[in-house]
């Protein structure tokens, strides 16, 4: 996954006429999207194996490797990855049926310019918060973690997957709600129909009701043809709803009414449509605070709430963190053609320390960046941000009755380690090089645990 943050969104267009190459890039580049262009599939599919995108848009019909052989590859590769498909409108009906297998929407010639512009924005929007398909370590249902907060969310999943019931996910940001939401898919009855995700939080208010519910052409100004919503392309499997608590109140009135009658009406259409959907729904927020303060609504919060499932946020469960250090460290390795073996002890110290406010999604970033950055075979404290060397240690003076097991112990461990590294800096008449190989650790790591405990660095540095 890129970083979206320190560089410009990056588009694939796979497209076997060169004419609608040129068109769709000039669009993309007026846009500021940083664009690179494939004439077939098989030299898209080369293209994404050595360079890294934010979005594909893809032809859905060329010679040899056609689009969907793209979204096959898209999905067993690089799942995070959007995929948007170019179709005509003598083969829409195919165009949905990619997007029942993972496609992320579809684009019908001759391009609209502004619902291009609104595709495109969503597709990039949602890529950073599409949760990456992660191997097992040491975990269940592809997720990793073995901490008890993490087993209740296991026995949860494995107990009311197979069931219709409704399931509301919580958690801060970054936690991997959406890789809940998948394992409740494949280990249910539905596992192989749609499983359609939707994030809330990208969507125009405007634009909530044609997204959820699909519009007939002409239904308003640019709907140049009938789109199904996503209940419908969800039909038979599972609708994931990320951030829920984003539906302004308008759309919570409409969305309870499909829940309770099972039927969707279009934008402009003149019957309903019954759908057959699971649906799971996610947010960071205190729903249930915001029933009290009126901005959610009641009844529907008890539809959603059926089964709750809380995800832990990390600094709950920092012994997953060498887990989940190991497999991201593999990823990279593969991804950034880079060979870094692990961390140092101090390293992975102060990831444990650190508070991870922006939680797995923050510690996937960093370790992207510090594996891309790390000059050496391992990755040392210096090789990570600043910001996580700045977490404050323990106050040792403070009333140990007043802390937590864990914290009780980093105190005391803080104290005893100051005081051995005070005591070799003496002896070595505070020559940081020597005390370093004295204690058997880096001179970089010296220098950081000295910065920790307020040890000052008398000058002699130097050997």
């Amino acid at each position: 996954m890129l970083d979206s943050a320190s560089m410009r969104k990056r588009v694939l267009i796979i497209d076997d006429e060169p004419s609608i190459r040129k068109v769709l890039a000039a669009h993309l580049k007026a846009q500021s999207y940083e664009v690179q262009t494939a004439s077939d599939g098989g030299e898209g599919i080369s293209r994404l194996q050595n360079e890294q995108f934010h979005a594909v848009v893809t032809d859905l019909k060329m010679p040899g490797i056609g689009g969907l052989e793209v979204l096959h590859w898209v999905r067993s590769h690089d799942p995070g990855l959007p995929v948007v498909i170019i179709t005509a409108h003598g083969t829409v009906d195919t165009a949905v049926e990619a997007i029942k297998l993972g496609a992320h929407d579809y684009i019908t010639k001759p391009f609209d310019r502004d619902e291009l512009k609104l595709i495109l924005e969503k597709a990039v929007r949602t890529e950073q918060v599409q949760a990456q398909s992660l191997s097992s370590l040491e975990g269940r249902f592809d997720i990793i973690g073995r901490t008890p907060k993490m087993q209740q969310v296991y026995e949860l999943i494995e107990r009311v997957a197979n069931s219709p019931t409704t399931v509301l996910i919580t958690g801060e940001s970054g936690t991997g709600k959406e890789l809940v939401a998948r394992a409740l898919h494949t280990n249910s009855s539905r596992k192989d129909e749609p499983f359609i995700s939707v994030n809330c939080g990208a969507i125009p208010d405007t634009l909530f009701e044609s997204e959820l519910f699909g519009h007939e052409k002409g239904a308003f100004t640019g709907a140049i043809g009938s789109r199904p919503g996503r209940f419908e392309l969800a039909d038979g499997g599972t609708l994931f709803l990320d951030e829920v608590g984003e539906l302004p109140l308008d759309m919570q009135v409409k969305l309870l009414r499909v829940l309770q009658e099972r039927k969707v009406d279009r934008v402009g259409g003149l019957k309903p449509i019954e759908v057959d959907v699971r649906l799971i729904t996610s947010t960071n927020r205190d729903l249930s605070k915001e029933v009290e303060e009126g901005s959610f609504r009641q009844d529907l919060f008890y539809r959603l709430n059926v089964i709750p499932i809380h995800l832990p946020p990390l600094r709950e469960r920092t012994e997953d963190i060498p887990l989940l250090v190991k497999h991201f460290l593999e990823r990279f390795n593969v991804r950034l053609d880079r060979n870094i073996e692990g961390l140092t002890a101090g390293a992975e110290e102060l990831l444990q320390r650190w508070e991870w406010p922006g939680n797995i999604r923050e510690l996937e970033n960093l370790m992207e960046r510090t594996v891309l950055l790390c000059q050496g075979n391992q990755i040392e404290e210096s090789d990570l941000p600043s910001s996580t060397q700045d977490t404050p240690l323990p106050d040792v003076a403070a009333n140990v009755e007043e802390l937590g097991l864990k914290a009780y112990v980093r105190a005391h461990t803080a104290k005893l380690e100051r005081a051995r590294i005070l005591e070799v800096l003496e002896a070595e008449t505070h020559n940081v090089t020597r005390a370093a190989k004295a204690l058997g650790i880096s001179r970089k790591s010296l220098q950081t645990k000295m910065k920790d405990y307020g040890l000052r660095d008398d000058g002699n540095s130097s050997s």
